[in-house]
């Protein structure tokens, strides 16, 4: 089978209706057994994919470590404390494909502790060394993929160690015909004390795209300006000439044409050797006609004129500027913010993640880095909305290895946040406009017991506002106070959120919503041991709200994306299942 029909025949099983998520998993399955060409490596089972076989993950705020959240229109930036594959499945719920930039700094894999998989550092002599890596990247890529919107690009940072196999992976995962481009960034300035035979100054960015049709790619506004625009028209637009004969294009006899000038003199495409014609002018005989007024003529030569381009030039793929920095300025940037030396090695400067981060986003994107290590990309969201007055909003995950999540991704953040004194005593304005919020990921029972249940929905609070990007809580509803264990209310302008934990007060709260005043749909989350959000009792108030029935929404993301659960024996069950639990052993 061609790698085309391949492609075609997943994507229409995908799409193909009528087929249950199980169904459609075991056709990929069935198609993906046999490899003609790729990457094949052996599966290295990891502990955390195993927790999730038992147990789903949710978030919870730590809000003593909030930041701002006075100002709710300001941007809410995420940071997610725990392993990124757990932290991952959460956001699957939350940001499915609303993601316009990933960007991610994963481990190298070099041999020199640098990879950690299942608590224990992967050596130059750990035989499944690769495989562990590609194992460890594969599952994180791929809901990754998931969260990328139309237009989304990820960019991975990525050296000599596992390029080829990272090249691969992606082109499984994402698609061969949606890499945009390998970028080159000039890491050092040197390299001559490398052990190996060359001295290695770069690194390599894979970047991919989910839509080749849709994504987009900004011009560099910093890129430097090697023409020199020497002549200004009557509107002040700065231009240089360019001949319009060349050389260089491959002689057409039907390019090769005289043309008159408004001095009446004849203008011809000058050939070195009349003998061996090579040279051509750059426009057709129609397209000199139809454009005639833009022409210069001095003799003996035509030119057109070439104009500045004021709003950047097309990105480069050799990033070797000092404007993208090296490593060592990673490592100034952060010494400057928390004043200690050495405290995380060898974190990207915010420059370069700035300038990906750019080409990549809208001013209103949403921004992910699951490899966040010293919180560099959420630095340069903050500097990039201050330059340019977006609104762009970023989420971090990490785990907590050696208190890096608090001490150090974390505490750089606040300061930037906050303001801060640099080594030197030079004291640095903050960037005060943006809104900080901490989560831990917490668990709850894969098993759908009714008690896992109402858990669930209790703990997906935070989720909830996370997804709806709505934080400001308020103390009542319809006049009457809110209670935690009951029902919960959000409101900011005109967006409006009723978190239903109790569905036996459904049909009071349907009689509340019927008493307000609303210009806008109240997104309605409601508890329900089915699918069914109890439309038929908020018929009276169909046009107010917009349903969805917890935890249901919840179990179908998970059950996409996360492994298949262990089987457990009947007797080990806290009670029994609820009306409306999955057939094959009321698990999600």
């Amino acid at each position: 089978m061609k790698a085309t029909d391949r492609h075609k025949l997943i994507d229409r099983i995908n799409t193909l209706e009528g087929l249950t998520d199980d169904e459609r998993s075991a056709l990929l399955g069935l198609l993906r057994e046999h490899k003609t060409y790729g990457l094949v490596w052996e599966d290295k089972p990891e502990e955390v994919e195993e927790r999730l076989r038992n147990e789903l993950p949710v978030l919870v705020e730590v809000k003593e470590r909030a930041i701002g959240g006075g100002n709710s229109l300001l941007p809410n930036h995420l940071i997610i404390e725990g392993d990124n594959l757990e932290a991952l499945a959460t956001l699957a719920y939350t940001h499915a494909g609303k993601i316009d930039v990933i960007y991610i700094d994963p481990p190298y894999n070099t041999g020199n502790k640098d990879f950690i998989y299942n608590d224990s550092y992967v050596d130059n002599e750990d035989s499944y060394r690769h495989s562990k890596w590609l194992s460890f990247m594969s599952r994180r890529l791929r809901i990754a993929k998931k969260l990328l919107s139309d237009r989304g690009v990820i960019f991975i940072s990525i050296d000599d160690n596992e390029q080829a196999n990272l090249k691969l992976l992606c082109d499984e995962i994402f698609g061969f015909r949606k890499l945009i481009a390998t970028l080159i960034w000039k890491s050092k300035s040197g390299g001559a004390n490398d052990a190996s035979a060359f001295g290695v100054d770069h690194e390599y960015i894979l970047c991919y795209c989910s839509d080749i049709s849709r994504v987009f790619i900004n011009k560099d506004k910093g890129a430097t300006v090697t023409t020199a625009y020497n002549k200004t028209d009557k509107d002040g637009r700065r231009y240089s000439l360019d001949r319009l004969d060349k050389q260089s294009l491959g002689y057409q006899s039907t390019l090769d044409f005289p043309i008159i000038g408004p001095d009446g003199r004849e203008y011809v495409v000058e050939h070195k050797d009349p003998s061996h014609k090579k040279a051509r002018w750059r426009w057709g005989k129609e397209t000199v006609q139809e454009r005639y007024e833009e022409l210069v003529f001095i003799w003996p030569y035509v030119y057109t004129k070439n104009y500045e381009k004021t709003d950047g030039q097309k990105p480069r793929s050799i990033l070797s500027d000092e404007r993208f920095g090296r490593t060592r300025t990673g490592s100034t940037d952060l010494n400057k913010i928390l004043g200690n030396q050495n405290i995380f090695s060898y974190p990207k400067p915010a420059a370069l993640i700035k300038y990906i981060i750019e080409l990549g986003s809208k001013i209103d994107s949403y921004i992910l880095d699951f490899f966040a290590g010293s919180g560099t990309t959420l630095h340069a969201v903050m500097q990039l909305n201050a330059e340019d007055g977006g609104k762009r909003q970023c989420i971090l995950c990490t785990n907590n290895e050696n208190g890096i999540c608090e001490n150090v991704t974390y505490e750089r953040n606040k300061r930037v946040i906050e303001g801060y004194t640099k080594p030197n005593g030079e004291q640095v304005e903050g960037l005060h406009n943006n809104n900080l919020r901490y989560y831990r990921t917490d668990f709850v029972g894969r098993s759908r017991s009714t008690k896992n249940m109402r858990r669930l929905v209790q703990l997906s609070t935070d989720m909830l506002c996370i997804k709806e990007n709505l934080y400001a809580e308020k103390k009542s509803f319809a006049g009457l106070p809110t209670y935690k264990n009951i029902y919960r209310y959000f409101e900011q302008g005109e967006q409006k959120m009723l978190i239903i934990y109790d569905e036996r007060y459904v049909d009071e709260l349907v009689k509340m919503i019927s008493s307000v005043e609303t210009a806008s749909k109240i997104k309605v989350y409601v508890f329900s041991p089915s699918e069914d959000p109890w439309e038929a009792s908020f018929e009276p108030v169909g046009d107010r709200v917009e349903l969805c029935a917890l935890p249901q929404a919840i179990y179908n993301t998970y059950k996409r994306i996360l492994p298949k659960p262990k089987r457990k024996p009947l007797e080990s069950e806290e009670e029994d299942a609820p009306a409306g639990a999955d057939q094959e052993g009321g698990e999600a």
